[in-house]
């Protein structure tokens, strides 16, 4: 849970699945799942796929004609033991770190970029 969150005791929602636009499902689906683990479901070959992983949410990739200008409104956040490790690790499979910040000295995290330019967070040790 993030800095600051608060815990909800009754909730109606379900996280079921996140939804990525992208031009490439396809490709897109398998770099998540070499980079989160999952075992991807190819639903309709290059217009939507699933990257299915045991404990998560369901990650979809669905076609669209054109990638979405601007920043993300919306982000996915890990945390790993070994950041660095892992920042190393998605880098060495295509991903881009864009940024790196923190809140004082206890938490800070690295700002990346899957190969389509979806921002995600690594924060940890």
């Amino acid at each position: 849970m993030s800095p600051g969150c608060s815990s909800v005791k009754t909730m109606a929602l379900k996280v079921e699945m996140i939804t990525f636009d992208c031009v490439d499902p396809d490709a897109l689906a398998d770099w998540w799942a070499r980079a989160a683990g999952g075992d991807v479901n190819a639903v309709a070959p290059g217009e939507f796929v699933m990257v299915a992983s045991e404990g998560g949410p369901t990650l979809g990739f669905q076609r669209v004609p054109d990638p979405t200008p601007g920043k993300n409104k919306v982000h996915l956040d890990f945390y790993a033991a070994d950041k660095e490790a892992e920042v190393a690790r998605l880098v060495g499979l295509g991903a881009r770190e864009t940024g790196r910040n923190s809140f004082g000295e206890d938490f800070s995290w690295v700002v990346m970029a899957d190969p389509e330019g979806n921002a995600f967070c690594v924060a940890g040790g």
